[in-house]
């Protein structure tokens, strides 16, 4: 479902970027209508990407978007895709390693996780360091002996600071952050960056996993020269052994409430409900939404019963 419109003369807008492998479950799809509130609340745009560089399973995207048109989610213009925009990506390097902001790494993941885990490693797991200062020659070595090199930032902070909707003011490490990896695919960390702004989203509302990495990826937006969007990291939704909601909990897409008989007015109704909001679709949710009355803990979900059960301790 779209609504077409002019991103270079539309108002900002909010975003729903998705990962094509596998269905959405019920916390994706909760988090998805969070996105939506947050933007249509706001008079925002609501722009729907996919990020595909990664994983795909053949039909995942299309389910998706059935899916999130289903519990009645629109959006503004076409579906974007990462794989098409490859350029945009290569011109935000070109321009980090012209101005010395970039740097080639040889080393192995397994490498960075001993160094991580060192009992005097680098805080909070960030990247130690190890192939910033390799001279031309060692660099000249490594590739010689056919080991890839992912590409990282020169970072020149440790530390950066946002404010989220929902957390307050958040601080957290920068380190030298993956830029391209080893294979040479755009690491996430810069393509959401050059995509937000790029789609005119100043509004980044997604799951509270992701807080951790969002002080970098806005330091790398002021390297950009890119605006800082505004961000909400919302609760996620748990099982009921308090770890994030997955497809091996048992029915928790649309497709498996469905196939049981449910209705989808049934399942919106339990993502509204806990969220503190009653209707039976997007638009009569709208109209209650509140941004401030909303719950800052994770809720447990029981996908047997399809009921929230309570808030994780």
């Amino acid at each position: 479902m779209s609504r077409m419109s002019s991103t270079a003369s539309a108002p900002p807008a909010g975003r729903y970027a998705p990962s094509p492998s596998g269905d959405l479950h019920l916390g994706n799809l909760r988090t998805a209508l969070l996105a939506w509130l947050f933007a249509r609340g706001s008079g925002r745009r609501f722009v729907l990407r996919v990020d595909d560089l990664d994983r795909v399973r053949p039909g995942a995207e299309e389910r998706q978007l059935a899916d999130l048109a289903a519990i009645g989610l629109d959006w503004d213009g076409p579906v974007t895709r990462q794989s098409d925009r490859l350029d945009h990506y290569a011109a935000a390097v070109d321009k980090l390693t012209s101005a010395g902001l970039t740097y080639e790494c040889f080393c192995t993941r397994r490498e960075i996780q001993q160094a991580a885990t060192a009992p005097h490693g680098p805080l909070g797991g960030a990247y130690p360091g190890t192939c910033r200062e390799l001279t031309p020659a060692e660099r000249a070595q490594r590739r010689a002996a056919g080991k890839p090199a992912a590409l990282r930032l020169r970072s020149a902070r440790t530390e950066f600071e946002i404010i989220d909707r929902l957390h307050g003011r958040y601080r957290g490490p920068i380190d030298d952050l993956v830029l391209r990896r080893g294979d040479g695919i755009p690491a996430y960390n810069l393509t959401v960056v050059v995509d937000d702004a790029e789609q005119g989203v100043d509004q980044v509302v997604r799951g509270d996993d992701l807080l951790p990495s969002t002080p970098r990826q806005a330091y790398l937006a002021t390297l950009l020269d890119l605006p800082i969007p505004e961000y909400a990291h919302v609760p996620l939704v748990l099982n009921t052994e308090g770890k994030r909601l997955a497809k091996r909990d048992g029915a928790v897409t649309l497709s498996d409430r469905l196939a049981r008989g449910e209705t989808v007015d049934r399942v919106v109704g339990l993502l509204a409900g806990s969220l503190g909001l009653a209707g039976r679709g997007a638009e009569e949710l709208l109209a209650g939404f509140d941004t401030d009355r909303l719950p800052r803990e994770p809720w447990v979900l029981d996908p047997d019963r399809l009921v929230v059960v309570g808030r994780c301790p």
